[in-house]
């Protein structure tokens, strides 16, 4: 059985770019350190937005354009874009079923005991795509390290914490 991480949006928009905080920054090396130590396979999504994204829903919803693809904001950040990966897969939505179709391939070819989600935002993707994790594969535990998360607000970043844990998607390094 093995074990997968999946590392989300860890994009320079987010750290230190148009949408950054001080709780991303602070996570940066945390994450570093985990994908060092990670001894499964990791994989990394990159929220992925074109020229148009002023006239998308998510756009209008949240109008500041960020990870325009081939921009500095949208790239991985540095002290994580030479980490080891399996893949990366670029999104256009909070949640990537491409994602959840790959974990349930890898399980299928090899069980998975675990899948770990670190990143970014808590309350936005991290949150999309552990629950379209637990949604394709029910039987496997879900895990969320949240010492290596942020949300877009540290209360935002808790609650997804709680929504998550009520639905049976195990916390783990909870501060």
């Amino acid at each position: 059985m093995q074990d997968i991480l999946v590392v989300v949006d860890m994009q320079n928009d987010f750290i230190d770019g148009t949408l950054g905080s001080e709780e991303a920054l602070a996570i940066v090396p945390k994450v570093k350190e985990k994908i060092q130590d990670f001894s499964g396979k990791t994989f990394f999504t990159q929220d992925t937005h074109r020229e148009n994204y002023p006239d998308t829903q998510e756009g209008r919803n949240l109008p500041i354009s960020h990870c325009i693809r081939n921009t500095r904001g949208w790239q991985i950040h540095p002290e994580l874009e030479r980490c080891k990966s399996e893949a990366v897969i670029e999104k256009m939505a909070f949640g990537s079923v491409e994602l959840s179709e790959m974990l349930k391939i890898e399980h299928q070819n090899d069980p998975l005991k675990s899948i770990t989600f670190v990143g970014l935002c808590t309350d936005i993707c991290v949150i999309s795509n552990a629950m379209l994790a637990k949604a394709f594969l029910p039987e496997v535990e879900i895990v969320v390290d949240a010492s290596c998360c942020a949300g877009v607000t540290p209360k935002s970043h808790k609650t997804a914490l709680e929504a998550m844990r009520a639905c049976q998607i195990r916390i783990e390094n909870e501060i």
